[in-house]
């Protein structure tokens, strides 16, 4: 279910979001790449707990920053070009996560055409909300403790070996296909640090933050998008916006991926718009009618509003704003 973008805006306004810019995409790879290892620089400068928690802080943030840049390359709005979208789309956003553009690309232009609605592959992941407050904690133990990842990985890579009965050479031959990518490039970065003396630093300062702080903050993100919203039916209120200030987008938001309804009514808008795509709908009035909330701590309390048993939807009823 697709919104029409002259429904909102006029043709001046749509021409400006569509512009896109080889040196901003890659100046936002940078800058994600920049704040992971400035994070490693700053803990073997000044090494204690202290230190070492902002690192895996930041640095899973980060690694949510590359997979939502990858996100952009997805939609081809990281760059110009279809080519280096997919080139760095894939080498330096979705390998280093262990993720496929090529597999997610199709997953989520689904998502994009049946938002909300039973086709939507993504509905696992909203439909179940409210929740209780005890079910979001123990969410969030499963994540800061690598459970999550680990059942996630796990299935990803069964599912690149295929069946148990086959024998063991073909399955080691299906998943170096299927996940080759991530493979080498985790290799290359393990080498990396251990060329500049620090091999060391991979286990804690890169796998660390991948398996707990990344798989909280993916989580927060897919609550805040879609869950609990007012009207799966309404283009305007199916999605949501959370407004973040810096700290959140430090180490929850990063590259303004909190923009999501304008994401999803403006699909040609490169993240680095999506603020300026927001303005223009509260200039035009829209505001009242959408669904935006004024942090991740609303979101989150409205998501665990309830004991469970469906979305406001299934129950007949309607979230009002917080």
């Amino acid at each position: 279910m697709l919104a029409k973008p002259s429904d909102y805006l006029d043709a001046t306004q749509i021409t400006a979001l569509r512009g896109k810019s080889d040196l901003v995409g890659a100046a936002l790879v940078l800058h994600a790449w920049g704040l992971i290892v400035g994070a490693m620089a700053l803990f073997l400068w000044w090494p204690n707990p202290f230190t070492f928690l902002l690192a895996v802080m930041v640095i899973g943030a980060r690694q949510l920053g590359l997979a939502i840049l990858m996100h952009d390359a997805a939609h081809g709005l990281l760059f110009r070009t279809r080519a280096l979208n997919d080139i760095v789309g894939a080498w330096a956003c979705a390998f280093p996560v262990v993720t496929s553009l090529d597999r997610y690309r199709p997953y989520h232009l689904t998502h994009h055409r049946h938002t909300q609605q039973a086709q939507d592959p993504d509905l696992v992941l909203s439909a179940p909300f409210p929740i209780s407050r005890e079910s979001l904690r123990r969410k969030i133990v499963r994540d800061l403790t690598g459970q999550t990842a680990f059942q996630r990985r796990g299935e990803q890579f069964r599912a690149a070996m295929g069946p148990a009965d086959r024998p063991f050479a073909e399955q080691w031959r299906g998943l170096w296909h299927a996940e080759r990518g991530p493979i080498l490039v985790n290799a290359g970065l393990w080498a990396g640090l251990a060329l500049a003396g620090y091999w060391w630093l991979y286990p804690p300062l890169w796998v660390l933050p991948l398996v707990t702080w990344y798989q909280l903050a993916s989580r927060i993100r897919n609550i805040a998008e879609h869950a609990v919203v007012p009207d799966n039916e309404d283009p305007l209120r199916n999605t949501r916006t959370t407004y973040a200030d810096p700290l959140a987008r430090l180490l929850l938001a990063p590259y303004w991926v909190n923009y999501h309804l304008e994401h999803h009514l403006f699909l040609f808008v490169p993240c680095w718009r999506l603020p300026t795509a927001h303005r223009a709908l509260l200039a035009g009035g829209y505001g009242p009618r959408m669904e935006v909330q004024p942090g991740y701590r609303a979101v989150l309390a409205a998501a665990t509003a309830g004991r469970g048993g469906g979305s406001p939807r299934q129950r007949g009823e309607t979230l009002q704003h917080i």
